[in-house]
């Protein structure tokens, strides 16, 4: 059976030492709907994965935001699709944001994300983000 393919960005937005976590709507699978993610969406064909963040931003939740470097990058297959995640580390201009593709949003500190009910995908990010203890590297 052929599964869809998706790439997807993703923005970690830290302010003031907390990241910006959105909870998905009721729609959709069971396996996604209301589970949190970290914001962004699927990037258009012959646009770049900032583009596309940018612009999933600006759609979601008419905001700006700075887009720095890539954090990391993780291949997820659910029931019926599959998803290839690009997380960058990423920083709000201000916080003045609305909800326009999420039922809520909450700023949670590195130790507090593992608390909340994330996508598969999101979930797999959470140990690669930098802070977390499985993402610092054994002393030599």
């Amino acid at each position: 059976m052929y599964k869809k393919h998706l790439n997807v960005v993703c923005a970690v937005i830290s302010d003031a030492g907390k990241i910006l976590c959105t909870q998905r709507l009721r729609k959709g699978p069971g396996y996604t709907a209301e589970h949190w993610e970290f914001p962004g969406g699927k990037t258009e064909p012959g646009e770049s994965d900032h583009e596309a963040l940018l612009r999933e931003i600006r759609e979601e939740m008419d905001w700006d935001i700075f887009v720095g470097r890539k954090i990391a990058t993780i291949e997820h297959e659910y029931p019926d699709f599959s998803i290839t995640l690009t997380a960058y580390d990423c920083m709000a201009r201000d916080c003045d944001f609305k909800l326009l593709s999420h039922i809520d949003a909450k700023w949670l500190t590195i130790d507090e994300l593992p608390s909340l009910r994330w996508t598969e995908a999101d979930r797999k990010l959470l140990s690669l983000l930098p802070g977390t203890a499985s993402e610092q590297s054994p002393a030599h």
